[in-house]
């Protein structure tokens, strides 16, 4: 009889976070709910008056960010409460009615931004002359009218917004069609049983040691998508033409350059990494010829590429081992922040244990209000201590990003948001190949980094030129039918895995399988963060002066500047090819380490 997942009420408090920090009971958290509404509908008294006077615009600044800030803290506890148990319909409710309130408020507040584009700046710039505290907000005011050039009448500004549903519907209409509507159909498993073969599953039997799970595996799921290809290539179609056609209606001159313009990212970054990684793809063709000759494979196919070349390590660790490693590992970043680390494991900011009905997977989350939390569902793997480290980094940059600015200034963009958090596992990796038991653990540590590296700044930015080269065609009224998509995608597979890997025909549908091409031009900071944090660390591990000084710094600017300026603040120019060519060196590095040790 299989073993029952424990009950949310069988965990010991110890293991779960504390949410009462934020609210001490549901009563308080109606209360404030309440007072938002109420507030919200007292706001309109600013419609119209804005910038009559300093004051006037300070107030409704002040009271606009108060609504955010509420909100933020209403919408965050709903929300983590219901993650611990999905199925509870009290806190379903509570998500419920939180989202109806974060809509009325949106709608009530949308003729702020309006409003003061269309002023003049030069005024808000004497307001601010006049009535010193409202250099509070000049950030921010700054980032408003820096989109003005590209903001519409307030007519056109509300049909586009009563168009945002039918702009959704090609993402909705994928990701139903991905997660409910296809099925694939069944493999047989390791054992002799019949097992059907799903998204969720796919990335067991695509690792399984058995060559001929995975090549069904492979071979069962690209069916799948090869049958339904007319319809993923017409959401795709959708998705794209409709951002190429909304930065033509904004004046932008293209849709990359919209994407990038919120975090005021050049678009030189993201054609940089692109140009980079290209010029080295002889280092990724080296990892998959020391793969095909770990594995022992006379021909290494696309089914092969995501097994471990390690023999399989079977220790365990406990939570307790995993915050020990955690805190040794991170020893180097100093004290204070040792110190300000080990109040997540003290002050309950973690929920570590499966439960049933618990959220699965694993993030970082938080309000102004609260220190950061972090939901885990931690089953004593190497792999779960990794995750703990990851969420440990947004956590530590959240934590200092709200210590240390107001809150209109506290958030960080997307940008630099995976840095801190490749920071702590390129750490960690460092600590554990150091004080390795083995020889064995030693190389699992390292096919893991590679594996990082491969998955990170190389596969990440093989979607990216896809995007690119797509919306490029399209711009160019190409149609994006099933088999140009297919024909694009499968000559880049070609080229990045190079002439080491058979590029088996299937692989042409996997643009079909994902989701982040309908999140317009976000893959590739996935990759300069990799390459941020890889300087970041090879800086601090290579003494460098002011290493650590700079990058605790750097986790303390919140959104006080854009964020490829604050990077520089940890010595990362990420517009140079420097930072690119370096994280290149470091998987290399990485590479012929695991050569040198295999061979002892």
């Amino acid at each position: 009889m299989p073993i029952k997942e424990k009950s949310r009420d069988e965990i010991k408090d110890y293991y779960k976070w504390n949410l009462s920090l934020i609210y001490d009971n549901d009563t308080n958290w109606y209360e404030d709910y309440k007072n938002v509404e109420t507030n919200s509908k007292e706001f309109l008294k600013y419609k119209g008056i804005i910038l009559d006077s300093p004051e006037n615009l300070l107030n409704t600044l002040k009271d606009l960010m108060w609504l955010e800030r509420k909100l933020s803290k209403l919408y965050v506890y709903a929300y983590m409460r219901g993650d611990e148990d999905m199925g509870n319909t009290y806190y379903q409710k509570l998500r419920g009615e939180v989202d109806n309130l974060n809509l009325l408020v949106s709608e009530i507040t949308s003729f702020v931004i309006p409003e003061l584009i269309q002023g003049d700046y030069s005024k808000v710039q004497t307001y601010i002359n006049e009535l010193p505290e409202l250099l509070n907000y000049r950030r921010m005011l700054d980032d408003i009218y820096r989109f003005k050039k590209y903001t519409l009448s307030d007519t056109e500004e509300k049909l586009l917004s009563k168009l945002s549903k039918v702009l959704d519907i090609p993402d909705d209409t994928a990701s139903l069609l991905r997660n409910s509507d296809m099925t694939f159909g069944s493999i047989i498993d390791e054992l002799g049983n019949l097992v059907e073969l799903t998204n969720s599953n796919f990335s067991k039997y695509i690792e399984s040691k058995n060559r001929e799970v995975r090549k069904q595996a492979f071979m069962t799921l690209y069916k799948g998508y090869d049958n339904v290809k007319n319809t993923l290539a017409k959401t795709l179609s959708g998705e794209v033409d409709s951002h190429i056609a909304i930065a033509g209606i904004r004046g932008f001159n293209n849709a990359l350059e919209m994407a990038l313009f919120d975090g005021n990212i050049d678009t030189k970054i993201y054609n940089n990494l692109i140009k980079v990684v290209n010029e080295n793809l002889d280092v990724l063709h080296k990892y998959y010829q020391l793969k095909k000759n770990q594995l022992n494979l006379e021909e290494l196919t696309l089914y092969d590429v995501h097994v471990p070349i390690t023999k399989d390590v079977t220790e365990t660790y406990d939570f307790v081992t995993a915050k020990k490693i955690i805190i040794n590992a991170l020893d180097v970043l100093g004290d204070d922040y040792i110190t300000d680390l080990t109040k997540a494991f003290d002050e309950n900011w973690i929920d570590i244990y499966p439960n049933a009905g618990k959220r699965s997977g694993a993030y970082s989350w938080g309000c102004y209000d609260s220190h950061p939390y972090i939901l885990l569902n931690y089953q004593d793997r190497f792999s779960d201590v990794s995750t703990l480290a990851h969420e440990l980094g947004h956590s530590m940059h959240s934590f200092y990003s709200r210590n240390h600015n107001e809150y209109q200034d506290s958030g960080y963009k997307i940008f630099v948001a995976e840095v801190a958090s490749i920071v702590n596992e390129l750490l960690l990796y460092r600590y554990m190949i150091k004080n390795a038991k083995d020889k064995n653990e030693k190389l699992s540590m390292l096919n893991n980094m590679l594996e990082l590296f491969k998955s990170t700044l190389y596969r990440q930015t093989m979607f990216a030129e896809f995007e690119l080269n797509i919306y490029n065609k399209a711009s160019n009224n190409e149609i994006l039918t099933h088999d140009l998509l297919s024909l694009i995608y499968y000559e880049l597979n070609k080229k990045y895995f190079g002439p080491n890997v058979i590029v088996n025909d299937e692989i042409k549908y996997e643009w079909a399988r994902i989701p982040h091409f309908y999140m317009n031009f976000y893959v590739y900071q996935y990759a300069t963060g990799l390459a941020s944090a890889c300087a970041i660390v090879n800086d601090i591990l290579s003494n460098k002066e002011d290493a650590i000084k700079n990058y605790l710094e750097f986790l303390k600017t919140g959104g006080r500047d854009y964020p490829t300026e604050l990077l520089k603040i940890a010595g990362v120019d990420i517009s140079k090819p420097k930072v690119i060519e370096d994280a290149v060196q470091f998987f290399n590095d990485i590479i012929d380490e695991y050569i040198k040790l295999s061979k002892e």
